[in-house]
């Protein structure tokens, strides 16, 4: 048998009993927490970028409205824990309740369940300054403390780039997938390629890219003016093997949504085909 298991020969049956099997090097350890006593949920999708500023907490509130609209429940876990954008997108300013073994989300007006650090603190205009290790510890309990319910899809908003709180989300939750977040300036294609690279290592699936800051329309002609230039991405994915899922422009009905902090009523018509 640990000559079956140097040799990389290893299925769930065979290693069922054996006394090797802790130190077998062919085992990939699991570090996945268990879920919530309370939490029954079948699809956890990640929503990455490789940079800061490229809309990804637009994208994540525009996906969970997206399943929202077509009957879904969904939740949304606000792993950016310094910098939460999402409860005042929803307009949920009320504080997250605990039981004696569990926290309670805040539910918004559409039914999403969401839990942010901005629903623990007294002051949510408090900064959050912490070292990472706390953070992701944060992170965690979001995900073993939190009683969600029954949730057909919880979307991860996290912060950007491949640091602490991505990789911590990516070993201790069960994550069936990522979508990245992105914007067509130069560097795109080296951003992209990292946030790529760094699910491929933890083995993840990549379900698509979703590109913000596409273009914005003319409100007198209807011209499509590209502020950051021509798009890419479509040669950048393929070449990566990657789908693009979207491609947003700059829209002010969307931002103005955010502005009067009532995205849970809002339409995105750029998710209309999307599918996860």
């Amino acid at each position: 048998m640990a000559e079956q298991q140097n040799n990389g020969g290893c299925t769930e049956e065979s290693c069922a009993g054996c006394a090797h099997a802790d130190s077998c090097s062919s085992r990939k350890e699991d570090f996945r927490e268990p879920a919530n006593q309370y939490s029954s949920i079948k699809k956890v999708i990640g929503v990455i970028s490789g940079k800061g500023g490229v809309g990804k907490s637009l994208v994540t509130a525009s996906l969970a409205r997206r399943m929202r609209e077509k009957g879904y429940e969904v939740g949304i876990l606000d792993a950016d824990i310094t910098g939460p954008s999402i409860p005042k997108m929803y307009g949920v300013h009320e504080k997250a309740h605990g039981t004696e073994d569990s926290i309670v989300p805040c539910v918004a007006k559409d039914g999403t369940r969401i839990m942010s650090v901005n629903l623990l603190l007294e002051d949510e205009a408090a900064p959050v300054i912490w070292r990472g290790p706390i953070i992701a510890g944060v992170v965690k309990q979001f995900w073993t403390d939190v009683m969600w319910g029954d949730l057909d899809y919880l979307f991860v908003d996290m912060p950007p780039g491949t640091g602490d709180v991505p990789l911590t989300v990516f070993q201790s939750l069960p994550v069936d997938g990522v979508v990245i977040v992105t914007s067509p300036q130069d560097l795109v294609q080296m951003i992209v390629k990292k946030a790529v690279n760094m699910a491929e290592q933890m083995k993840i699936p990549v379900l698509g890219v979703v590109e913000n800051y596409s273009y914005v329309t003319c409100p007198d002609c209807g011209k499509e003016i590209k502020v950051f230039g021509e798009s890419h991405i479509e040669e950048i994915a393929s070449g990566m093997g990657v789908p693009v899922l979207a491609k947003m422009p700059i829209d002010m009905k969307l931002a103005q949504a955010v502005e009067d902090e009532k995205f849970y009523e809002t339409e995105n018509p750029y998710f209309r085909d999307i599918e996860l």
